[in-house]
């Protein structure tokens, strides 16, 4: 089989676990798409799967510093080269991952041209607005003007946010380019498999993911990376589960209050990442509310063995 297999969906949904089971059903290896767990160090509170517990190969995770810069142009790169390798020897590659961008970086005909860089007025004006009225305020103001765009947008990501602001001034909206993604030819033909939850469920789900988090040690992470000297480099990268833990370093908020945060911010961005996915055609979709089992590996079994012999 030349194509891929793509396991995508929301947070806390199950992926890394369906992916394994159809690793091992087929012979495949995994490709992470996940714009978190590039970065070495940052473990717990990406949900990173200990490479001791890892039952099949794992691509495009640990490969940059948190201090290194990173982007989808990047990703591209890098997941399209393992995507190659993996096939070049025979075997099935299996994408996985709930970063939508990188999913379209790796699978579609998507151009990442430098001018989307270029310094501009537009962006100076709001890059000193910033320093006014801060990250939250910038959002908001996106969100009046553009609340389309500014729902695909986390608050605390500033680069993000000024870009579409950037766009409005241009007559175009951030929505509009990341809708155009979904609807960009395939590079890498690609069986797309996504994860349905219960939005409750996945909630409860969510809890009890970042309460695992807690007992394994995000906190001595944390405290590790800003001892490390990358205190600056994991905020900049708007990790959900850093900058809330940091809070409660720096004493602004109580432990509890802080990992209360991260739950309330990760329901927060499967939201986010169910808008990005929502409507794509080329999804099909799989009802794991009782989580990963018998039925629901046979079932998407079954859609990559269907697709292969249309």
């Amino acid at each position: 089989m030349d194509e891929a297999i793509c396991i995508l969906g929301p947070t806390a949904s199950g992926k890394s676990e369906l992916a394994e089971e159809l690793a091992l059903a087929l012979d495949g290896e995994i490709v992470s798409a996940d714009s978190m767990q590039v970065y070495r160090g940052l473990d717990i509170g990406t949900a990173k799967i200990p490479p001791d517990a890892r039952r099949v190969p794992l691509h495009c995770v640990d490969i940059v510093d948190p201090d290194e810069e990173y982007s989808a142009a990047l990703y591209q790169r890098d997941a399209r080269a393992a995507i190659d390798d993996i096939q070049a020897r025979g075997k099935l590659a299996i994408l996985c991952g709930g970063t939508g961008l990188y999913i379209s970086a790796a699978l579609d005909d998507v151009d990442f041209v430098a001018g989307s860089n270029r310094e501009n007025e537009a962006r100076k004006h709001y890059t000193e607005l910033l320093d006014e009225i801060g990250p939250v305020g910038l959002h908001d103001l996106l969100e009046k003007r553009d609340p389309d765009s500014a729902a695909l947008i986390h608050p605390n990501n500033v680069r993000r946010t000024i870009r579409a602001l950037e766009l409005l001034e241009e007559g175009e909206h951030y929505s509009e380019h990341t809708q155009s993604l979904k609807e960009a030819d395939e590079v890498i033909p690609c069986v797309r498999i996504g994860l349905a939850v219960d939005t409750d469920i996945l909630n409860a789900r969510i809890d009890e993911r970042v309460d695992r988090m807690e007992r394994a040690g995000l906190v001595y992470e944390v405290q590790s990376l800003i001892e490390a000297g990358l205190r600056e480099a994991i905020t900049a990268k708007q990790a959900i589960g850093y900058k809330e833990i940091m809070a409660y370093l720096d004493g602004t908020c109580t432990k509890d209050e802080a990992f209360e945060q991260v739950k309330r911010s990760t329901r927060r961005y499967a939201k986010r990442q169910r808008t990005w996915f929502r409507n794509d055609p080329r999804i099909g979709w799989i009802d794991v509310d009782q989580g990963i089992d018998t039925a629901s590996i046979e079932q998407a079994k079954g859609m990559v063995q269907g697709h292969s012999g249309s």
